[in-house]
């Protein structure tokens, strides 16, 4: 069994029962995370294995989530939501919507606030450093997501 997660009539992904649950699981944590929707739903009322993405939604909240981790200077976080982050940006890759890496240089006090402080200090403080991985993993995961 499979689930298909799909953008209008074109299948983006076809991931086996358990990634994609996982992957469902995983919006819920990081659209409350974020406090933006996913985009990312049931395409009929009762099927759980059909997901449609809605493009204008889900770009922005693609957007929003790469922005978010490009700005934690966490290694914890960092290392909890690369993996997802890395997924979201393959699907959007896939639907054709862009996804700019935020400029190197973009510390975690953006906005004004720092949260989530890492005592002690983080060895990955260089953004240029969190973008390459980020973008790296991103393509790897295009390559494994089968569709």
């Amino acid at each position: 069994m499979s689930m298909y997660v799909d953008i209008g009539d074109e299948t983006l992904w076809n991931p086996s029962n358990g990634a994609g649950r996982l992957f469902v699981r995983q919006i819920e944590v990081f659209e409350a995370e974020l406090e933006l929707p996913s985009g990312i739903g049931h395409k009929h009322q009762g099927d759980p294995d059909t997901l449609e993405i809605d493009p204008v939604v889900f770009a922005e909240f693609a957007r929003g989530l790469v922005a978010w981790h490009c700005r934690t200077a966490h290694s914890v976080i960092l290392a909890l939501s690369e993996g997802f982050v890395a997924t979201a940006v393959a699907l959007a890759r896939r639907a054709g919507i862009e996804v700019e890496m935020p400029p190197p240089g973009i510390g975690p006090v953006a906005g004004g606030v720092q949260t989530d402080v890492q005592v002690p200090g983080n060895p990955r403080t260089a953004s240029a450093a969190v973008l390459t991985a980020l973008d790296t993993r991103a393509r790897e995961m295009d390559r494994w997501m089968s569709r």
